[in-house]
């Protein structure tokens, strides 16, 4: 998911910088959702954990 993230931020930087302004405001609205969920599943995650190792 952190990948997706930084993949949309990118390309918003690049579309903002050739001008095109609703591509750039839609990937840096998919950026901040991606990002979003991939910080819910790593808190996640650190919560629930993965529980005891049985040998």
């Amino acid at each position: 998911m952190f990948r997706w993230a930084i993949i949309f931020a990118v390309v918003a930087l690049v579309a903002a910088l050739l001008g095109f302004g609703g591509v750039a405001g839609l990937s840096a609205d998919l950026a901040k959702v991606f990002l979003l969920v991939a910080a819910v599943i790593l808190v996640i995650g650190f919560v629930a954990g993965r529980g005891p190792r049985v040998p």
